[in-house]
């Protein structure tokens, strides 16, 4: 796992300075502790930093073939890499090394752009060819790994790991994108491909990007994308059985390394299924961590020591405190945009306690997206049901009416809390699943912006990413359409974006088994019923590994990985909340109406009504700004020397 950074003249062949690549690839040291080299020639210079996990003694980077007419800076690891290397060298293709990133290489020599589908892994890299004179980069299918770039006024092409070594550029031009704050006070992030600031942008998944000398910047190319056939015929029972080796085979793939590896186990299902695929494929003790809270409510690590005495794993526990929220500033710099999934505050910890331990941990993120296991998921499927028994025509002012004049209930018991559902009946699909992913909806939106940025937005609603992917889902059923889009936009941009700048804070690699994209597409053609039975999400994942796990693991409710913000802002937040939500930094974005800001922060004060949500999302833009003004120094991130595990699944904080 590393960090990779780079610039291009697009124009000419300027000479760039060696003082220039090294300052912005070093901004990012923290991803990349081990080792550091650059690369400069005319029109071009690579620069990478190195966390060490494979071929330790020869895999330095940038690394280049043969004859030194191609050269790559790469983040990721190629899993497959091993069944490569004899087929290239069966076409002439000669190793210097042991590593992934040398494959990678070979295989654009020997396939072109279309190297990237002969890949199995998680990946983000740029490669330059001097003799056909391209620049190459690619992203991995489901966007473990992040890549930013930009295109400066004076023709130079940047990019990198993270958003932070594009703005260390002189030439960049920090001008905020009101779009995507529109995406970030709808979404709680900025989806991909967007970002906060206008002119850059980050890479898709599946996508690459080939840049010719002397040309214009094309638009980045799909690659790759999940299909939902729902059509294989498999019996339960088989499907359990093939489900388990698919698994292993991931797994396996995902436990070569030459440095300590563990497993993040929450005693959630997802991390619980992985651990025990690790003890079936080894023949040492598999070390796995948790982390305890010490507030029951959001505890686990009963279900996970279930687990480890099970398979007799080499187990570690801390228990961390539940009111740790001192950490705004540091996410605002790691984070480099806004960014709102208040679970980021765990999740930093967590992989901070990790790095005790082990450099690799195997995670159980991506099981929910692809296995059912969100209570959203059935939820929205039960309105499918409604929908599709009224035609549009008459859902729409029927229940848009009863949306508009029934209270908002947030402090009502569930099944009084009518507003939301009757808002979503009278959408689409896409829509009502929009409103349904929404920290803010679209009517609250309406109320918070100021009418000047109303005007700046010029008609634009964050609705359209998700109308835009929808476009692309290729199905009618319920379940595998909201998968599909939660595979665009969920997984993208908050769960990996989350655990990637979490753990490589505390130069952790963490490798997701779930994602394995041939897991996955497979998955796609498995009929829903598999999927969800009645209110059973995940139900074969728990099927078949019945045998294999407790109970209680499987089939207890799911517990989020979340923090109790609502409490924090009104008693140790308090004054950050004031200070923040109705300070100067936020009152001279012009974006905001003053008086509904000041009326949510008495509200939530008073215990009125709860905007804990909107307010943090508030409180993490006004620490973004303050980073992208130059009044945050980068943060001291503490240096930990050798091994990680953690708690298992980094993800959903919400239904």
């Amino acid at each position: 796992m590393c960090g990779i950074a780079g610039l291009f003249d697009t124009r000419a062949k300027r000479d760039f300075s060696p003082g220039l690549i090294q300052r912005i690839n070093n901004i990012q040291s923290h991803r990349g502790p081990d080792e550091h080299d650059t690369h400069l020639e005319p029109g071009l210079a690579f620069g990478h930093r190195r966390l060490s996990i494979i071929d330790l003694s020869t895999g330095q980077q940038p690394l280049f073939n043969e004859d030194h007419s191609v050269v790559i800076v790469f983040n990721g690891e190629i899993y497959n890499y091993q069944e490569l290397v004899p087929e290239l060298q069966a076409l002439g293709h000669q190793f210097r090394t042991r590593s992934d990133t040398e494959v990678i290489v070979h295989a654009w020599e020997a396939w072109g752009e279309d190297c990237v589908k002969r890949f199995r892994g998680m990946f983000a890299f740029a490669l330059w060819d001097r003799n056909q004179q391209t620049l190459f980069l690619a992203r991995d299918r489901l966007g473990v790994k992040p890549l930013f770039y930009a295109l400066l006024t004076d023709g130079t092409f940047i990019f990198g790991s993270e958003l932070k070594v594009l703005t260390a550029h002189p030439g960049f031009v920090r001008d905020i994108d009101p779009l995507a704050v529109e995406e970030y006070f709808a979404l709680g992030y900025v989806a991909d491909p967007r970002c906060i600031y206008q002119g850059a942008y980050k890479l898709s998944s599946a996508h690459t990007l080939a840049i010719r000398h002397g040309t214009a910047i094309p638009t980045p190319k799909a690659y790759w994308d999940v299909r939902f056939t729902l059509d294989n015929p498999i019996s339960a029972e088989d499907a359990a059985d093939e489900l388990r080796a698919r698994i292993d085979e991931s797994v396996r793939l995902r436990m070569i390394a030459e440095v300590p590896l563990g497993a993040f186990l929450s005693g959630g299902v997802d991390s619980s299924v992985v651990v025990a695929s690790m003890a079936g494929l080894s023949n040492t003790q598999v070390r796995t961590c948790s982390i305890g809270f010490d507030d029951p409510q959001f505890n686990e690590s009963n279900f996970a020591k279930q687990v480890a005495d099970r398979y007799r794993t080499d187990h570690h526990l801390e228990i961390v405190k539940s009111d740790d929220y001192d950490l705004i500033d540091m996410l605002a710099w790691l984070y480099d945009e806004p960014f709102a999934d208040s679970s980021a505050i765990p999740t930093y910890r967590v992989c901070q306690l990790a790095r005790k331990h082990v450099t690799v941990a195997l995670s159980g993120d991506g099981g929910d997206e692809s296995f059912g296991g969100y209570r959203r998921y059935r939820l929205h499927m039960m309105e499918e049901q409604a929908r599709s028994a009224l035609p549009m025509g008459l859902r729409k002012p029927l229940f848009g009416a009863l949306g508009r004049i029934y209270p908002k209930a947030d402090w009502a018991p569930r099944m009084f809390r009518a507003k939301t559902t009757f808002q979503a009946l009278a959408f689409d699909s896409a829509q009502a699943y929009m409103h349904s992913m929404s920290l803010l909806r679209a009517d609250e939106r309406e109320r918070l912006y100021s009418d000047e940025f109303k005007r700046t937005l010029a008609g634009y609603r964050a609705q359209e990413v998700f109308n835009n992917h929808a476009a692309c889902a290729n199905t009618d059923d319920p379940l595998a359409f909201i998968q599909y889009l939660d595979y665009k936009t969920w997984l993208v941009s908050d769960i990996n974006t989350k655990v990637d700048r979490a753990s490589m804070a505390h130069s952790l690699e963490v490798r997701e088994p779930l994602m394995d994209h041939k897991l996955v597409e497979w998955l796609a053609t498995l009929p829903t019923r598999l999927k969800i039975q009645g209110q059973e999400g995940k139900w074969l994942l728990k099927k078949a590994y019945e045998p294999s796990l407790p109970g209680d693991v499987l089939y207890r409710p799911k517990m989020g990985f979340s923090v109790p913000m609502a409490k924090w802002l009104r008693g140790p937040l308090r004054d950050k909340l004031l200070h923040g939500v109705l300070g100067e930094r936020i009152a001279a974005t012009g974006y905001f109406n003053e008086s509904v800001l000041s009326n949510m922060v008495g509200e939530h004060l008073s215990s009125r009504r709860d905007h804990s949500a909107p307010l943090w999302m508030l409180l993490m833009f006004d620490a973004f700004l303050k980073q992208a003004n130059g009044e945050l120094a980068r943060p001291a991130i503490a240096e930990t020397v050798g091994v990680a595990c953690a708690h298992a699944s980094l993800s959903e904080p919400s239904p």
